[in-house]
């Protein structure tokens, strides 16, 4: 039996009872509308979601931590995702990601350890894909490899330039101020 959980959107996200930590499946429509769906039809969204596994977070929930070997690409579905570092013996939060976003687009490429811990803030939904599984659709369906690999490249590029734009700004305010800042 099916419960439903509300994302941010409003929009429903069915929960296996059994099982609250994992979804009977990701839904299409929600992949359709993120990151990396922005150039997919329909039928490919549901060609996704069936390679994708859904899981539910509770607050504070760790998704991954810094090190850890997981490869799997993650679409944060609803809810926010922390995305954190260690610095010394402290934590560092870098960013809050959105629903819609992707995280570990490096280690799901490159197959490297993750760099940052991913840790649920408040009640979240993510999809992730393992490289196997998605490397498989090539197979059967090369057209959405290519379509998902075009939007990873353009969220990095989209990454890479609004860094480089905040570092001039850092750049010209400590020149401007003489350091002192």
């Amino acid at each position: 039996m099916k419960s439903f959980q509300h994302n941010n959107d409003a929009r429903p996200v069915a929960c296996n009872e059994d099982h609250p930590a994992i979804n009977d499946r990701p839904d299409p429509e929600v992949i359709g509308v993120s990151s990396i769906g922005a150039e997919l039809h329909d039928t490919e969204c549901q060609v996704l979601a069936r390679a994708m596994v859904a899981r539910v977070l509770t607050d504070g929930e760790i998704l991954v931590s810094e090190g850890d070997q997981n490869n799997a690409l993650f679409l944060l579905a609803s809810g926010k995702l922390a995305v954190i570092r260690a610095r010394e013996d402290q934590e560092i939060k870098l960013y809050i990601m959105k629903a819609g976003e992707c995280a570990g687009t490096r280690a799901f490429v490159d197959r490297t350890p993750r760099t940052a811990k991913l840790r649920a803030a408040g009640d979240a939904v993510v999809y992730s894909i393992e490289p196997d599984a998605f490397e498989a659709l090539l197979e059967t369906n090369p057209g959405v490899v290519y379509k998902v690999m075009r939007a990873l490249f353009r969220n990095t590029h989209t990454n890479l330039m609004r860094m480089n734009h905040e570092s001039r700004q850092l750049s010209n305010y400590i020149s401007k101020t003489n350091g002192r800042y």
